[in-house]
């Protein structure tokens, strides 16, 4: 089973909020997770970002692959050092 560490898609039409989630990477982008990373709102100035840091860190050593745009949200959050 691959897991995804990826955005999923809340909020009204043309306002959006994300949740960062674990997910299996065959299921659908709003569909089924196994856990609730945090928050990232890009609609306020600066975009807010919350983020369990510990718990995202524990995913990433068990084998979690963020995508590119849950990546960059993990770094500006502290959970990984910038490479």
């Amino acid at each position: 089973m691959a897991v995804k560490i990826r955005l999923t898609r809340m909020g009204d039409k043309k306002a959006p909020f994300y949740r960062v989630v674990v997910a299996d990477s065959k299921s659908p982008r709003d569909g089924k997770y196994i856990d609730l990373l945090g928050t990232y709102n890009p609609l306020t100035n600066p975009a807010e970002i919350k983020i369990d840091n510990e718990k995202a860190q524990t995913w990433l050593k068990n084998g979690a692959q963020p995508t590119e745009t849950a990546k960059s949200i993990l770094v500006k959050s502290g959970a990984i050092e910038n490479k």
